[in-house]
């Protein structure tokens, strides 16, 4: 059985621009949900992308789903796939990189393996995956579905949210969510710029941190 939904709403280019601004890690000192397992790493690590999630669900070996799916993808959308558990098919591979390259895909996120890592990388598509493999999926014709919720990397993602991506990982967004979440990272980046310069002129970590006011405070009441 398969199951075509109509493409979601594209996140605003504006978003897009502001995202790629942040670093997911630095997201990560004041998040703690919306980050895909740590697995799914980067093919390309010096790549920052954000876009929309278009979903895929491609269960066991067939990959006519997401065949079908590079004529529906628009410039700016990010392909995410849950493959249902399936961690020995490759289901993207050198044809399919062209194909969504050809369309304007920013990215792939695969939550299995990918092939063809020599293609990937002379197009330049940004993809985060469980790694390589030799065996491929096939146009079996069985079942899958496009712009549903998935899990992939043990997060659900609708259709439509913020895909914000990097050498560090990969974290969802709700749209309405994101622009809040931008803005406060790239504050925290900005400062950090300001912190690395203190370090420069001679001040200790610690003591901007806040860590020797801690251990300190601890060890004198030890004595007492």
């Amino acid at each position: 059985m398969f199951i075509v939904n109509p493409m979601p709403k594209q996140i605003s280019q504006e978003l897009v621009t502001l995202l790629e601004k942040v670093e997911t890690a630095t997201v990560g000192h004041f998040l703690h949900s919306g980050f895909l397992d740590r697995e799914l790493r980067a093919v390309l690590p010096e790549k920052r992308l954000a876009g929309t999630a278009v979903t895929v669900r491609l269960p066991h070996a067939d990959s006519t789903i997401l065949h079908y799916l590079t004529k529906l993808v628009r410039p700016g959308d990010i392909v995410v796939v849950d493959r249902c558990g399936d961690d020995k098919h490759a289901c993207w591979g050198g044809v399919v990189t062209h194909a969504m390259k050809i369309a304007g895909v920013k990215a792939g996120i695969i939550d299995g393996p990918a092939t063809d890592f020599s293609e990937i990388r002379k197009v330049e598509m940004g993809m985060w995956c469980r790694g390589p493999a030799p065996i491929t999926t096939k146009i079996l014709g069985l079942e899958g579905a496009i712009n549903v919720p998935v899990t992939v990397g043990g997060q659900v993602i609708e259709p439509g949210d913020a895909i914000l991506a990097d050498e560090s990982g990969v974290i969802v967004l709700n749209p309405a969510d994101a622009k809040a979440v931008a803005e406060r990272a790239i504050g925290m980046q900005e400062a950090e710029i300001k912190t690395l310069e203190r370090l420069r002129n001679g001040e200790k970590l610690p003591d901007l941190s806040g860590a020797t006011r801690i251990v300190e405070e601890k060890l004198l009441r030890r004595v007492a």
